[in-house]
């Protein structure tokens, strides 16, 4: 795992296309997690989950990165800086208030070059190559091109209908019976010209606005479809599974320079040789782990300490927090600094807040 671009980079040809990540949401839904951290820069196989994205944004050839931010925006500049570590060069636009997607995008037009533009949700985890959804927007002349994925119950999203020829032709609300089973992934290609006809200074969807204004007038929406990897990680399950995927090598990352594992431990934690540690499961820093305690497909973030015989599954357990002897921990959310005593039961969709301490045995799920 390294925070610099491999040498082969360099040689990768700019296609001549400008980026925007949107990162400006609060990450309501990982809570506790992100009352300290926004979503993503959250710890994901061992880096901020954005630095994935970063990197698959300059394995394209993609130089030029802006990123839109507003909650915490602070903590991307201090980490990322102007970006040469990555072999980027950044530049950030923080919103003073929320703008939504469409108008975080309007919001970024001041520092665009290139004629054609990259967006990116910074939520989503996806093995879709940037350079194939920018060959299909140049190949078929659009004025925005959407990368749409096909999802098995696409009735937990809104669904987006094509033509014969891949032009988009409705964007339509989440419903039981969906028509289609393609749903918008987060990534489009806009042509510059149309992110400047975007209203500025309001909150704006692309969804919801520009994409049926878009339509409504006639203008070429192109699908980009495939069936490669795809995840929103904005719930603590997918978080989960999304970290682990990247560490087993499911989910491509060029920050994983090591290959795919079944863990990924830092080389300043301590795992003890009775333990597990497995699932693509993630230690971090001067993190402990001891004797017959089991961490399956879990986050661990740095300076966690995990006692004897505790049993950890699908779980993030944020900086600091403290898991006693025996305690089961599964499908669970601990906050910073959070301390679960002996004996405890937790289970899923528990979320503990930053700083609270749970008794020996003060909680269970059942009566052993």
């Amino acid at each position: 795992m390294s925070e610099d671009p491999p040498a082969a980079l360099d040689a990768t040809p700019d296609p001549g296309a400008d980026a925007v990540v949107l990162v400006g949401g609060k990450g309501t839904r990982l809570r506790p997690l992100t009352l300290s951290t926004p979503k993503p820069m959250l710890p994901t196989a061992g880096v901020p989950f954005l630095s994935h994205l970063l990197s698959r944004i300059r394995a394209a050839g993609i130089r030029h990165v802006v990123l839109g931010t507003s909650y915490r925006a602070e903590v991307f500049s201090e980490y990322f800086g102007d970006g040469s570590r990555l072999g980027l060069e950044l530049e950030y636009v923080v919103e003073s208030e929320p703008l939504d997607t469409a108008g975080a995008i309007r919001n970024v037009a001041h520092l665009l070059r290139a004629d054609d533009v990259l967006v990116f949700n910074g939520d989503i985890l996806s093995a879709a190559n940037p350079l194939d959804l920018l060959a299909t927007h140049r190949d078929t002349g659009a004025d925005v091109t959407l990368h749409l994925v096909k999802v098995d119950d696409p009735s937990r999203f809104g669904s987006v209908p094509t033509d014969a020829d891949g032009r988009v032709t409705a964007f339509l609300e989440k419903t039981p019976n969906p028509p289609t089973d393609q749903i918008n992934a987060g990534c489009y290609v806009f042509r510059r010209s149309v992110i400047e006809e975007i209203p500025a200074g309001r909150p704006v969807s692309v969804e919801r606005e520009t994409f049926p204004q878009l339509l409504a007038s006639g203008r070429h929406l192109q699908a980009h479809v495939d069936s490669s990897y795809w995840l929103d990680v904005g719930t603590p399950a997918a978080f989960v599974r999304g970290s682990a995927d990247l560490v087993r090598g499911v989910a491509p990352s060029g920050m994983l320079t090591d290959g795919p594992a079944d863990r990924l431990v830092h080389p300043t934690a301590t795992v003890d040789p009775a333990a597990t540690v497995d699932g693509g499961s993630t230690v971090g820093a001067d993190a402990v782990v001891a004797s017959g305690a089991r961490i399956t497909s879990s986050v661990l973030a740095d300076g966690v300490r995990v006692a004897e015989d505790a049993v950890v599954v699908d779980s993030v357990l944020g900086t600091g927090a403290v898991v006693g002897p025996r305690t089961e921990l599964r499908g669970v959310v601990l906050g910073d600094g959070v301390r679960v005593g002996a004996d405890c039961e937790l289970l899923d969709g528990v979320r503990i807040w930053p700083g609270v301490e749970l008794p020996d045995g003060g909680v269970r799920f059942s009566a052993g």
